[in-house]
């Protein structure tokens, strides 16, 4: 990946798109989310989302998750007023790859080298290997967006990178790309609704008769045999990290050959992200042989990482989709994002829902063709969310 060049602040401040007659605004890229203050960082990132707080944020760059020879270079974008003040940020990263992203952009890669371009390196707008919506235009006020917009272009046309993408944009920020010129993209995640359910058996009584039937079942042949409990905060000891490293790189070596996060980031995370991190593990004769990582955020649970080490029926589902329900109705967050894909979680009561991303193409034909593919996968996409709607297992009228 190519060094980035040297820019004064003026230069940045002019590519931003800020007129004179606007209250002054230079944008900085700066080095690493670590060069940010913690206070500065997360008076505009919030609470709700953990995912783009600081100390998330900084557990990857510190733990060498991202940064050198992981193809993820830390570059995040701030726009600062005429007194030095923070007003916006957006975390992005110098990809050499399409790896960890879950928003799949190999065939427009292809194609672009195809026709004489480079389409590595890009800038990515996102949390590294997290498929989790939340905000990526961290704001003081919304005026301030467009000037990280454009302060991504800048970057974008001064290095050579062929695009900018912002994956897994919550709802209230997509409007802000889209007026800005970004080109908009949908796919499908399935999330678990909170109706303001008292009990997991008042969730299944909203399932069909059969589902709730299978469910059960499931639930039954899971926990035979099994203690599982949830720890959280500093109930997570080295010992449950230790187990959990080796269920994390068991799946991480089946699904996608290296896995994502080193060791460290878990110790970290652990460290600083504190009572935000619930661990649900599995034991069988007193010995840890599954576990499933979740972050809490302030309206959502977020189910990241799985893995076992002893194949038991209906264990992963136990663990990553029905005891994240107990959580989140415990809890009383309003849903249960469990990741990327994965139709059988319909069967689970997991519910299909639109998640969006948005793209910048610094060359104008290449563009055109992606926009012009965009709008007939957007239709198909639409029509394939209307079809699985209609196939969920809730009881008419319960969903």
């Amino acid at each position: 990946m190519p060094m980035l060049r040297s820019r004064k602040a003026q230069d940045c401040h002019e590519r931003a798109g800020v007129s004179d007659a606007a209250p002054a605004l230079t944008a900085r890229i700066r080095d690493g989310v670590g060069a940010i203050p913690p206070a500065e960082w997360d008076r505009l990132a919030g609470t709700d989302n953990p995912f783009v707080g600081h100390a998330f944020l900084t557990a990857l760059e510190d733990s060498g998750s991202v940064g050198s020879g992981t193809g993820w270079q830390s570059l995040p974008i701030t726009v600062e007023d005429a007194a030095g003040h923070l007003v916006g940020a957006m975390p992005a990263y110098a990809k050499g790859h399409s790896q960890g992203e879950y928003v799949f952009d190999h065939a427009w890669a292809d194609a672009f080298e195809r026709a004489g371009g480079n389409y590595y390196p890009k800038l990515q707008i996102a949390v590294p290997f997290t498929p989790a919506t939340g905000p990526r235009l961290l704001v003081e006020d919304e005026s301030h967006a467009a000037a990280l917009l454009r302060a991504a272009e800048a970057l974008c046309v001064q290095n050579g990178f062929s695009s900018a993408h912002a994956t897994f944009i919550e709802p209230a920020q997509q409007a802000l790309f889209a007026d800005n010129g970004w080109l908009l993209r949908s796919d499908i995640q399935f999330h678990w609704t909170n109706r303001g359910y008292a009990s997991f058996d008042e969730f299944l009584a909203v399932l069909t008769s059969r589902k709730r039937k299978d469910l059960r079942k499931e639930r039954a042949a899971a926990q035979d045999g099994i203690t599982i409990r949830h720890l959280v905060g500093d109930a997570i000891q080295p010992k449950h990290w230790d187990a959990f490293w080796l269920f994390y790189q068991d799946t991480g070596m089946r699904k996608w050959g290296t896995p994502y996060l080193t060791r460290a980031a878990f110790d970290l995370m652990g460290e600083r992200l504190g009572d935000r991190l619930l661990l649900i593990m599995a034991f069988e004769d007193g010995e840890a042989i599954a576990g499933a990582l979740n972050v809490i955020g302030g309206s959502a649970l977020y189910g990241r990482y799985w893995g076992c080490i002893r194949n038991k029926p209906f264990l992963h589902f136990e663990l990553c989709y029905y005891q994240a329900i107990d959580a989140a109705i415990a809890r009383g967050l309003g849903r249960v994002e469990a990741g990327a894909q994965g139709g059988h979680k319909m069967a689970r009561g997991y519910e299909p829902v639109e998640t969006v991303s948005a793209h910048y193409l610094v060359d104008p034909g290449f563009r055109q063709a992606v926009a012009d593919f965009l709008d007939a996968e957007r239709r198909g996409v639409a029509a394939d969310r209307e079809l699985l709607a209609g196939r969920t297992p809730f009881k008419l009228g319960d969903r």
